[in-house]
């Protein structure tokens, strides 16, 4: 009798366990869309986006969806976790949730009252340290190559810029639905098989159905934006996970999973350094919007960066799962033939109709 309340009990846990991701992203989904309902009026009174010339719709929206997303996502595994055995990984998550936050209350003032960029990247490095230094205390990329210190730093740097580049890339509808959640399922999919560790692939799948739950107000024709609230945690969570995943030894598939979005930000970022311009200001420079004024859908330009980044997906798992040096080069390189074609067609005049 005992052994056989001893098994139930472990296929229970093991079920529970087994679950947990899909319960995650469906929990995150609908706490989501239920707070986009209930938060859209207040938004409408409070944080109303109001069209300019660098924008890409043309009648005022409210912004701050993001509080959906991440309320969604922060509480869905808060219940899951109750239910659970303690997970590896799991000191991380408190890091993680308080500093993504922190960062989406500084985005919320920057909605509502403009911070200078000096005071917005201080304040965007010293969460991505916080993260680097007590969330991924033993990540390691390059421990031959160069001291933990050096590898630190580039680390900072590299999770400011996804900070920021998420930011700058969600500047249509969609257009971070279509980017972000392929990543997020992938690596979702890659905790639940053991590739990373349990809390960080439950944290991919919180963020996957926060998203989801998100995207039906977010579709063409928006009813409801990000805003920076939304955008610059969602930022510091996909660089979290990634940093995570090159932890691991896949490093071929960190790299080519955001390709697009990265691809997209820094050719970008580039043209307008040596342009001269003036790089924190609002602009309509990224191949995604070249391609709306170049006659391309907004519907037509998220589907393609999504089709882009499901094949982002299968490169990143090919190169998973057969290690070979070879083999990651040939993902990697197929990976940025794919995207150059994506922005050369962007950049290039729609046919007619």
């Amino acid at each position: 009798m005992l052994y056989g309340v001893l098994i139930l009990a472990l296929v229970y846990v093991s079920l529970q366990t087994a679950l947990a991701p899909l319960l995650i992203l469906l929990s995150a989904a609908a706490i989501s869309a239920l707070l986009c309902v209930l938060l859209r009026p207040l938004l409408v009174r409070y944080a109303l986006a109001r069209p300019n010339a660098r924008s890409s719709h043309r009648v005022p929206t409210p912004q701050g969806g993001g509080i959906a997303v991440l309320a969604g996502a922060f509480l869905a595994i808060g219940l899951v976790l109750q239910g659970l055995p303690p997970l590896p990984g799991a000191d991380s998550l408190a890091f993680v949730v308080t500093v993504s936050v922190v960062l989406a209350v500084v985005g919320a003032w920057d909605d509502i009252r403009p911070l200078s960029a000096g005071l917005r990247l201080c304040l965007q490095a010293l969460c991505v340290a916080v993260v680097i230094v007590y969330a991924a205390p033993n990540v390691r990329l390059f421990p031959e190559l160069m001291p933990l210190a050096v590898e630190r730093c580039l680390a900072l740097l590299a999770g400011m810029w996804f900070v920021n580049l998420t930011n700058f890339m969600d500047g249509i509808d969609w257009i971070t639905i279509a980017g972000i959640v392929p990543l997020a399922g992938a690596l979702a999919l890659a905790g639940a098989t053991g590739l990373i560790d349990p809390a960080s692939g439950l944290l991919a799948a919180a963020l996957c159905g926060g998203l989801l739950g998100f995207a039906p107000f977010n579709k063409p024709t928006a009813r409801l934006f990000l805003g920076d609230v939304g955008s610059l945690p969602i930022g510091l969570l996909s660089a979290y996970l990634l940093y995570r995943l090159a932890g691991t030894g896949a490093l071929a598939a960190a790299l080519i999973l955001p390709l697009y979005h990265v691809a997209d930000a820094t050719i970008t970022l580039l043209r307008r350094l040596l342009r001269r311009e003036k790089i924190w200001e609002a602009h309509r420079s990224h191949f995604y919007q070249q391609a709306t004024t170049n006659g391309h859908g907004v519907l037509s330009v998220v589907t393609l960066v999504s089709l882009l980044n499901c094949a982002l997906v299968g490169l990143a798992t090919l190169s998973i799962l057969m290690p070979a040096t070879m083999v990651q080069l040939a993902c990697i390189a197929a990976a940025i033939a794919l995207t150059a074609l994506v922005l050369r067609r962007f950049s290039r005049q729609a046919p007619a109709s």
